[in-house]
């Protein structure tokens, strides 16, 4: 059951290496880079599906990610940095705001956290 700063689906590696048409080495090595995240749910590493929509990675992610790194988030944090409902976001969270015409706000934000 996902908690309430958990994403509605969630992909395997091998689904996600299926959907960016990958290597399922090369999807390891995009999690490495921050360029996807991974976190583990019943034992399994899983990537939130909606991060990889439209069989790419969206956008601005990689740059939210290592920003996130930066500030000393661990992946975990990172997620429910992501999927936290923002009420400034139009009720919305960064994740989902990541897709639209505020992204470039949420790495704004992301960049603030480091200092």
């Amino acid at each position: 059951m996902p908690g309430p700063t958990d994403p509605a689906g969630w992909l395997t590696l091998p689904d996600v290496a299926e959907r960016l048409d990958l290597s399922i080495s090369k999807v390891h090595q995009m999690i490495r880079d921050r360029e996807l995240l991974a976190v583990r749910r019943d034992g399994v590493r899983r990537i939130p599906a909606d991060l990889v929509a439209n069989h790419t990675v969206l956008k601005h992610l990689p740059g939210v990610l290592n920003l996130l790194a930066d500030a000393g988030y661990d992946d975990e944090e990172a997620l429910r940095w992501l999927y936290e409902p923002d009420p400034t976001l139009a009720g919305t969270t960064p994740a989902a705001t990541l897709a639209g015409d505020q992204a470039r706000e949420v790495k704004r934000r992301a960049q603030a956290l480091g200092f």
